[in-house]
């Protein structure tokens, strides 16, 4: 899933955890499936915005030359607007689009 499209809050909100985990039926479980999702979610995020940022980068070491790109700072001003990778990932568990399996229960 698309973590631009998500339409995960931008704020954290209180959830229930019995029901959040009524398919695994074991809370930490599905904290650490949230977790994993999370951290995919940040990697993701961090790489596309080194990307886009390394557009801008400047490559001499002239510290009287500061100057301010327009550019990139709407594009900070985008991905600090973002909701935070743990609130995507949650509402992504919640809308069943995380695959998990637990190979211990398919023993």
């Amino acid at each position: 899933m698309d973590y631009r499209k998500s339409n995960a809050p931008t704020n954290t909100i209180t959830r229930d955890m019995m029901t959040l985990c009524e398919d695994t039926g074991n809370v930490y479980e599905t904290v650490k499936i949230i977790a994993k999702r999370s951290n995919q979610i940040s990697v993701e995020i961090k790489q596309d915005l080194e990307k886009k940022l390394q557009e801008f980068a400047s490559f001499n070491d002239n510290l009287e030359e500061v100057f301010e790109n327009r550019e990139q700072i709407e594009i900070s001003r985008y991905y600090e607007k973002l909701p935070k990778s743990t609130l995507i990932a949650a509402q992504e568990y919640k809308d069943d689009n995380v695959y998990h399996k637990n190979p211990a229960r398919e023993i």
